[in-house]
């Protein structure tokens, strides 16, 4: 006759049961809840070192454009992010709504970001490197080193960050995979392109390879003409020497694509050497950085191709 189970065995029966239907649901495929996820981590290094960062982060704030534009591209909402003036918000091209503005991309309001109680902060170390200290105290915050560097390259940095690795390769082959399919249907072999922004009456600034839509240019086939280029990123110019900047196409950035008369007239009164000049919303050649600006930079070349100009 089987010896009577005292409580205790019957207890550690019990809670042995319960651990194996706990197993053998998770080999059913049960994944983690939220708030199990949200409690791992995984070490991101970065231009201020190595942080302990969330494997699923729920509620990211950004500090950068290109931070901003890879999150929504894979999918994430931040709840708050940097933006470049308060009056515009966020952009309108990224198409989310629910993002809480937090100050400026030069002067983030920090008050703003401890209110949204956020999981990861992302900013950028040429950017925010005096706030770092007071960020990472509000929640585990990764740099990237500068938005000069080549944008695929801080794109990488956020996916890891973000946990989403192989939907930032995704998002940023298929940019590429965009620019060989524009090269492949138009021969831009030896055909210069300038992008253009006007600073203010004295100053123009040419983009130059290393710049986000210089980069674009090159990449569909355009060659961006030599300029003494700080950084690679850009050149700035008078309006008396507007003539160095004349090319096979034009692109000048504006607020306002429907607006002629934002052409500078350094360009407007030299129509024979700019006989074509295509405006271009500054929001995305200029602070669109990312992965869905730059498809929406590819958009307009590939509109000014099409129109044969």
């Amino acid at each position: 006759m089987p010896a009577p189970r005292s409580p205790r065995r019957f207890a550690l029966l019990a809670a042995a049961a319960g651990l194996a239907l706990a197993l053998s649901g998770c080999a059913g495929g049960a994944s983690a809840s939220p708030a199990e996820s949200a409690a791992s981590t995984h070490e991101v290094t970065h231009a201020r070192g190595t942080t302990a960062v969330s494997t699923a982060p729920q509620r990211v704030v950004t500090l950068e454009p290109l931070e901003l534009d890879t999150a929504v591209a894979v999918g994430i909402t931040p709840v708050g992010a940097a933006v470049a003036n308060m009056v515009n918000g966020v952009p309108s091209y990224l198409g989310v709504e629910g993002v809480t503005p937090v100050g400026t991309v030069s002067e983030p309001d920090l008050e703003a970001i401890a209110a949204l109680k956020p999981d990861l902060i992302l900013g950028t170390e040429s950017r925010h490197s005096g706030l770092y200290d007071q960020l990472s105290a509000i929640a585990p915050t990764v740099f990237i080193a500068t938005q000069a560097d080549p944008w695929r390259d801080n794109a990488a940095l956020i996916g890891e960050a973000l946990g989403r690795e192989d939907d930032v390769t995704k998002a940023v082959d298929a940019v590429d995979q965009r620019c060989d399919e524009i090269k492949g249907a138009h021969d831009l072999a030896g055909k210069t392109a300038e992008m253009i922004r006007p600073r203010d009456e004295t100053t123009l600034s040419l983009y130059g390879p290393v710049s986000f839509a210089g980069s674009l240019l090159e990449c569909v086939g355009y060659t961006i003409p030599d300029h003494e280029w700080e950084d690679g990123l850009q050149a700035d110019i008078s309006p008396e020497n507007i003539a160095s900047a004349t090319a096979d196409a034009v692109f000048v950035t504006t607020t306002d694509v429907n607006d002629p008369s934002t052409v500078p007239a350094a360009i407007a009164q030299n129509a024979a050497a700019f006989p074509v000049v295509t405006l271009v919303d500054t929001s995305t050649w200029v602070a669109g950085v990312g992965p869905k600006g730059a498809q929406s930079v590819l958009d307009d070349i590939e509109t000014f191709l099409a129109s044969g100009k």
